[in-house]
């Protein structure tokens, strides 16, 4: 293996768990503004209906946070495999449990914008 893959190599490892993170800390924020958007609605002199498209349109972008969080595994294991191939036993890298990808697979809906 030359320097240049294991290089490689490593700056996508760090890329890749990069952008896992962002997807949690997305999916973290929103679930954030949907407890504060309820909890403002939860004043007396508020409708309950009020905010209800946008906790509509809130809960849709939080599928579609998911569903990036899942591709985002599913580009990880692909790496994985590649890694395995290219840099034989010189790295361990990231195992991902095939349940992990069966159970992030039943989450693929697709998800319908609202006109």
């Amino acid at each position: 293996m030359t320097d240049r893959i294991r290089t490689d190599a490593l700056k996508l490892k760090k890329l890749i768990r990069e952008a896992e993170a962002l997807a949690d800390e997305s999916m973290i924020a929103c679930a954030r503004l949907r407890q504060a958007m309820l909890a403002a609605r939860q004043n007396p002199a508020v409708e309950v209906t009020t905010g209800q498209r946008a906790l509509m349109r809130l809960a849709q972008a939080e599928g579609q946070a998911l569903a990036m969080s899942t591709n985002l595994l599913r580009v990880h294991d692909e790496l994985s495999k590649v890694a395995r191939e290219m840099m034989g036993d010189d790295d361990i890298p990231t195992e991902v449990l095939p349940e992990a990808l069966e159970l992030a697979g039943e989450s693929e809906a697709p998800v319908l914008a609202d006109a």
